[in-house]
């Protein structure tokens, strides 16, 4: 991802349990900032970056994003205390996804492309992702196209990696509920399609899209104590879901 430096604090988004916040780019840009320093911790950005990375492999259309450097200097010109902390834990890369002006967000009475719904609900059965329900679908509508955006409830599994290595199986083996999902009618399209997404995320596409993550954002765990090996954990734990018989793929309902 390329690197731009953070040049203005615009605004919180306080909507968001991590108050992520706009900020703009020394590339011109405006971006949807996601702090390092935030309560969840580092580990929210990588599932951004893998599974963003994921569903532009699938053809889900998902914002691009960057690697925010900020100056924790900015927090100086900041009047509220809350943000200012923020700013100065995070000092450092941050994430940076890219800010889409005058999109609206989703709800269930737009009737989304059959296609672009299967593969978003594949997509989440794969990461296990639990936060996009009808409450909070975490999709938005710009210049007529459906983006799927904040990843970061997705991967559960390394959270378990500071206590041990944890089982790729067990993960692989992991069924998801589409009960709460705001496209579970689709269960049957994201079925039909399961053949041709699984075949495009084979362990070099995994290797590239874990290979996207700054190596400072790979905290080291008990068994691998470097970012390389903390790359080849997720790859093992993303292959053997999308690799093995998919047992977790969502169950259509009545």
């Amino acid at each position: 991802m390329p690197t731009v430096m953070v040049t203005r604090y615009v605004t919180p988004l306080r909507e968001g349990g991590s108050l992520p916040g706009i900020v703009e780019g020394d590339d011109l840009g405006t971006y949807v900032c996601k702090f390092r320093g935030a309560g969840q911790g580092l580990r929210v950005l990588v599932a951004e970056v893998i599974v963003a990375g994921l569903a532009r492999r699938l053809g889900i259309p998902t914002p691009d994003q960057v690697v925010l450097d900020l100056d924790p200097a900015l927090a100086r010109y900041e009047a509220d205390e809350e943000v200012q902390d923020l700013l100065k834990a995070s000092a450092g890369l941050n994430l940076g996804i890219d800010f889409l002006p005058g999109s609206f967000g989703f709800d269930s009475s737009v009737d989304p492309d059959p296609a672009v719904a299967g593969r978003v609900l594949w997509l989440d059965a794969l990461t296990a992702n639990v936060d996009r329900s009808w409450r909070n679908p975490n999709l938005l509508v710009w210049r007529g196209v459906l983006y799927a955006i904040d990843h970061g409830a997705s991967l559960y599994f390394h959270y378990s990696w500071p206590g041990g290595p944890g089982d790729p199986q067990r993960f692989a083996r992991q069924p998801f509920d589409v009960s709460e999902h705001i496209f579970a009618r689709f269960a049957g399209t994201a079925r039909e399609q399961d053949a041709e997404l699984a075949a495009l995320l084979d362990r070099d596409a995994l290797a590239g899209i874990v290979g996207e993550i700054p190596d400072e954002w790979l905290e080291p765990v008990p068994g691998a104590e470097d970012a390389a090996a903390v790359r080849a954990r997720y790859v093992d734990f993303l292959h053997a879901r999308v690799g093995g018989d998919r047992a977790w793929l969502p169950e259509v309902t009545r």
